[in-house]
């Protein structure tokens, strides 16, 4: 048996930049994410039967890949060349669609199960590239690079997305300080609306065709802030930090000003007004968990209950995709 952990992430600048519609006109995105210690666990076995058994929120046996429902295990199987005698499961910490890249750590740690199935020592970040490969183009989802490549290779992590579509894997140096601040201060409260990250994008993107040149102006904001990002957080600046988690916020809000994100715009000000520095929400949109940075956590955690937003605690995982058990 294999048993394979995928960390979840916080995109924490830049976010909107890895979407290939993006970086390709405009001559590449950068953002900076990190992984966190909730994962997605996927677990690969031989099946006594000469199928394929797949067991996620449903239950599927088939003869053959192309048989799948499971969009993304189909082709995980294809990819991999798996054509029988397999059993597939899953379980995670975090439910889908609440902008945490539960789609892409869910690819990640799939094809990372099956090539150590079949003991194929596959690089992680080769391994990302391969789920954006199926994600992007193969299923045309509407939706970015980060997920695939954070959840891959973990950390607090910078990437620059290339308009050739290579990318440039950049872990930051930071100081012990720092990454003590970060873990200690940076809150996840859920906002109990799940909405898939493919969704909300297609959205945007729609919006795209009749306002282009101002939402790609929006865009080129959240780069910069995604260098302003990494700036802060590699001098120490974690109070600037805190105020950039806003603005990325505000331009977020800016791009889709829907009835939801009137609702999330006044937590976020009753979570500033309560003590943090800064917050914002995680994912493509449209609901999902708000992240605030906050060295007064208590004040933020009074208001937040009070607005009936369960904190859900982490750490950063700087492992990435990895392999628990192997047997």
């Amino acid at each position: 048996m294999i048993i394979t952990r995928t960390p979840l992430r916080i995109s924490l600048g830049g976010g909107g930049t890895d979407v290939p519609s993006y970086y390709r006109a405009a001559g590449g995105g950068f953002l900076i994410a990190a992984a966190i210690s909730k994962y997605i666990y996927i677990a690969v076995n031989k099946n006594f039967d000469d199928d394929i058994l797949l067991k996620y929120s449903m239950v599927e046996r088939v003869a053959r890949p192309d048989d799948v429902v499971h969009p993304l295990l189909r082709e995980c199987l294809l990819e991999t060349g798996m054509t029988s005698a397999i059993e597939i499961s899953s379980m995670a910490d975090i439910p889908a669609g609440t902008g945490l890249g539960s789609s892409g750590a869910f690819t990640v740690g799939v094809l990372k199960a099956l090539h150590a199935f079949q003991h194929e020592n596959v690089p992680n970040e080769q391994i990302a590239a391969r789920a954006c490969e199926i994600e992007i183009e193969r299923l045309q989802q509407s939706i970015g690079k980060q997920d695939q490549y954070i959840a891959a290779v973990g950390g607090l992590t910078a990437f620059k997305f290339r308009d050739d579509e290579s990318v440039e894997i950049l872990p930051l140096s930071l100081t012990e300080e720092v990454r003590h601040g970060i873990e200690d201060n940076l809150l996840l409260f859920f906002t109990g609306m799940r909405r898939p990250a493919s969704e909300a994008l297609a959205l945007e993107q729609t919006g795209r065709s009749a306002s282009g040149k101002q939402l790609d102006q929006n865009l080129d904001d959240v780069r910069s802030i995604g260098y302003e990002t990494m700036h802060a957080l590699t001098s120490g600046d974690l109070a600037s930090f805190g105020e950039l988690l806003t603005a990325q916020w505000q331009l977020k809000f800016d791009r889709s000003p829907s009835e939801i994100h009137h609702t999330v715009d006044g937590w976020i000000r009753e979570g500033i007004k309560a003590g943090a520095s800064g917050g914002k929400l995680v994912g493509a949109g449209g609901g999902g968990f708000l992240l605030f940075y906050a060295p007064d956590k208590a004040g933020l955690r009074e208001a937040m209950d009070r607005l009936g937003l369960p904190e859900v605690r982490f750490a950063i995982d700087y492992q990435g995709s990895t392999t628990i058990v192997a047997g």
